[in-house]
């Protein structure tokens, strides 16, 4: 029972935390960054806010490396800890982006701001984006995107069942959509200035350099296979891979069951 109370709580922590992160991280990149209540002059708010800004892709990519994970089991003794993973994974992400744009400081006052038609547009892009990371992170799996795999397996007593590498839906169209869809994210959102600049540069590089991170890791997991995926397969989306999963989708045999004598 106390088990299940934990699961539970985790759970909701977990939720909670991701929710909050996500609705931070939207108001922060469609706006000027200001969204919390902490602000200190611009020659202070640098080093401050580079730290806060680097602290997210170095123990993000830390964490999901087999000694990060193993360092992430070791927050609830025995067993317990090594099922609750994904779960912890995801409340130490959620609080590194809270932290992160909570306590940002402007660093300057200067900015570009559209308006009209090019708000129109620029907003709307940043809506897809969203959506475009959304459907991306479903594909990857949304149990354990958000969490939810981890604590929903301990409270019905049985240990997570991981799924093999995703191969369908966007996986089709590039090795990393959801990379991607973060990047583009990062770099919709309608208003600039120094602030947008300097998340826009760090999220794109990690964006960039994480996913070669994770081939190195899927290919020491699934081997032959995973290289065997990858081939055909750009890093990216590309105008070919787009058209070539359409294609695929469209080209299908429609199944039709046998007549019945």
């Amino acid at each position: 029972m106390k088990t299940k109370i934990l699961a539970l709580t985790l759970g909701l922590i977990c939720h909670l935390s991701f929710c909050a992160a996500v609705c931070i991280m939207m108001i922060a990149l469609f706006g000027t960054m200001a969204v919390g209540s902490i602000s200190i002059s611009p020659s202070a708010a640098l080093p401050v806010d580079l730290l806060l800004l680097m602290q997210f892709p170095i123990l993000h990519s830390l964490m999901l490396r087999p000694s990060g994970r193993r360092i992430l089991s070791r927050l609830l003794p025995g067993e317990l800890g090594k099922h609750l993973v994904t779960t912890t994974f995801v409340i130490a992400a959620s609080l590194q982006l809270l932290l992160l744009f909570f306590f940002w400081s402007p660093i300057g006052s200067r900015q570009w701001a559209p308006t009209g038609i090019t708000l129109t547009v620029w907003t709307s892009l940043y809506v897809v984006s969203w959506i475009l990371l959304a459907i991306a992170m479903t594909n990857a799996g949304l149990a354990t995107q958000m969490g939810y795999l981890g604590w929903s397996a301990v409270f019905r007593g049985e240990p997570p069942k991981y799924s093999s590498f995703p191969q369908h839906g966007l996986y089709k169209v590039c090795r990393h959509p959801v990379y991607f869809a973060m990047a583009l994210v990062s770099c919709t959102g309608p208003v600039w200035n120094l602030d947008h600049v300097i998340i826009a540069m760090v999220f794109i590089a990690y964006c960039i350099f994480g996913p070669m991170a994770k081939e190195r890791r899927l290919q020491d997991t699934f081997g032959p296979k995973f290289r065997e995926h990858m081939a055909p397969l750009p890093f990216f989306p590309t105008p070919s891979s787009c058209w070539n999963a359409l294609t695929t989708v469209f080209n299908k045999p429609v199944y039709t069951s046998p007549r019945s004598e």
